[in-house]
């Protein structure tokens, strides 16, 4: 398995378009990094980079301590598994996994052990003799992901594999993903722009907006200390409040310096009895309720837990839970002021 370091990369395209720009980052072995954004951003750029298929117009790619700008991608040693599976139709799965092996001219019988060996490791030694076109969608991202492993790269990239699965596979197929990654004990980069998946699934978490990172951190240290209100929007479900200094003060009756903007989750709000902000809509989710209320032209948003019935329409008041969980971002830059 490989470590990589990523020095200055910047991309630019025939058009003047910069994907990329000054892109610094380390990537230790045997480390799962996600790198989450918005369409755009240039996540799938960096990947692709990663890859060899992408040219670095600035900067340096290092593998293993080796610079690799110029090699090509197949003497990378890096697996790649795509948004589309990418699987050939006319082949059963024991052919789909096998074929990177034979290409390889590697010995039969090793090949042999390996797909089942691979196949046991990803539940599919019943699916070896079906054709893709007979698979399911999340059986299917198995062997994909199986084609890859079977390799034993130094690398394995992941491209958006889980967005073309239903909301319930998406969960199983992540729980499976982090499993497989622990069990191989290999370096994976995986690309998203789902925040939860990032949460979820990366030892570290690499946000990035218009090809600038904007934050690398654990899931909790950018949840907790977002660097910009950027961050601070993108990660968390529901989004998290932001307020100018007047409107913190006309919902919580708390101060705030003028020039700064206040973050706060909403699970660190709690409705109380009053009579100043009106409830708007509840979304009840089972276990938790979101609530959204309005006061003037403002709107907030609550994660309530309790059983309290509530009602819209309803007058209430706000009060933050813990005050040490609020962050604080400059009006004018929007960059915390807190880090």
């Amino acid at each position: 398995m490989a470590g990589l370091k990523l020095n200055n990369i910047t991309k630019v395209y025939d058009n003047s378009y910069k994907a990329i720009d000054d892109f610094n980052l380390e990537i230790k072995d045997k480390e799962f990094v996600v790198l989450v954004g918005p369409s755009g951003c240039g996540k799938s750029t960096i990947l692709r980079i990663i890859a060899g298929l992408e040219d670095i117009t600035e900067g340096k790619l290092f593998i293993d301590d080796k610079c690799v700008n110029d090699l090509d991608p197949k003497d990378r040693d890096i697996a790649m598994v795509f948004q589309n599976y990418a699987l050939y139709p006319h082949k059963n799965v024991y052919d789909n996994l096998a074929f990177g092996l034979k290409i390889r001219k590697v010995d039969k019988k090793i090949i042999d052990e390996k797909v089942h060996e691979v196949s046991k490791t990803l539940n599919l030694e019943d699916l070896l003799d079906r054709k893709p076109a007979q698979l399911s969608g999340g059986q299917k991202q198995r062997v994909a992901l199986g084609r890859a492993i079977i390799r034993e790269p130094k690398v394995f990239l992941m491209d958006e594999p889980l967005s073309n699965l239903d909301a319930k596979l998406r969960v199983q197929m992540r729980s499976e993903i982090i499993k497989l990654q622990k069990r191989l004990k290999t370096t994976m980069i995986y690309v998203t722009h789902d925040q939860t998946e990032a949460m979820t699934m990366g030892d570290r978490i690499v946000i990035m907006k218009d090809g600038v990172i904007q934050q690398i951190g654990t899931p909790n240290e950018i949840y907790r200390n977002p660097k910009n209100v950027f961050v601070a929007g993108f990660i968390g479900t529901p989004s998290i409040n932001i307020l100018s200094a007047q409107e913190f003060k006309s919902l919580l009756k708390l101060e705030v310096e003028e020039n700064l903007l206040v973050g706060i989750r909403p699970e660190n709000l709690e409705i109380i009895d009053g009579d100043d902000i009106v409830i708007s809509v509840i979304e009840n989710l089972g276990s938790e309720r979101i609530i959204h209320l309005e006061k003037d032209s403002t709107v907030i948003t609550v994660k309530c837990s309790e059983d309290r019935e509530f009602f819209v329409g309803e007058k209430v008041s706000l009060r933050v839970k813990n005050e040490d969980m609020l962050n604080y971002f400059d009006k004018n830059t929007e960059k915390s002021v807190l880090i």
